[in-house]
């Protein structure tokens, strides 16, 4: 009996490993506001990850999250945003500004160090849509490497961090036009 066992949890272990190999690893969330603030205004705050505390649903998860910053200055390539909460949700990472597009576009990294580890990357971008309105189009990458993309399957990305980010750019919102 208790070989039958471990032979039909080898051969669910198996099954699902051989899926893995034919399941997507990757993922994109596309999200967008319009805000109604000039685009150099929008973009100027979005470029500092100091302002992440005031618009990030994931930094706001726990009061008591420990924030800390190093690398570069504020704004410029290489400044890395550090946060570590004992709350699982918003765990323990760091978010790098990668490169910057005056104007245009921030691109970052962001490591999750704790409870587990992966690594997204992806971008926040400014369009002028008048003179006083401005749309913010935040792209996000990730992904999980096999075996474990078999979770993916199971999983609605786009409703779990998807809806996460839309939160982000309403908060980010409501700061830039009530300031």
């Amino acid at each position: 009996m208790i070989l039958k066992i471990l032979v039909f949890v080898i051969a669910i272990v198996s099954l699902a490993a051989v899926v893995a190999m034919f399941t997507k690893d990757k993922y994109t969330l596309v999200r967008q506001v319009v805000i109604n603030v000039p685009k150099q205004e929008v973009f100027d705050y979005i470029k500092l990850n100091s302002n992440q505390k005031s618009y990030s649903k994931w930094l706001s998860l726990d009061p008591h999250t420990k924030i800390g910053f190093k690398g570069s200055p504020d704004g410029k390539p290489g400044s890395i945003l550090t946060f570590e909460s004992n709350d699982k949700k918003a765990g323990k990472g760091e978010l790098e500004t990668k490169r910057i597009i005056d104007g245009e576009r921030v691109e970052f990294e962001l490591r999750f160090l704790a409870p587990f580890q992966f690594t997204a990357n992806g971008f926040m971008s400014t369009d002028a849509m008048s003179p006083g309105q401005t749309r913010v189009t935040w792209v996000y990458n990730s992904g999980m490497n096999w075996p474990k993309n078999f979770m993916l399957l199971f999983m609605d990305m786009d409703s779990i961090v998807g809806n996460d980010i839309q939160i982000s750019l309403g908060n980010l919102k409501s700061k830039l036009e009530h300031v």
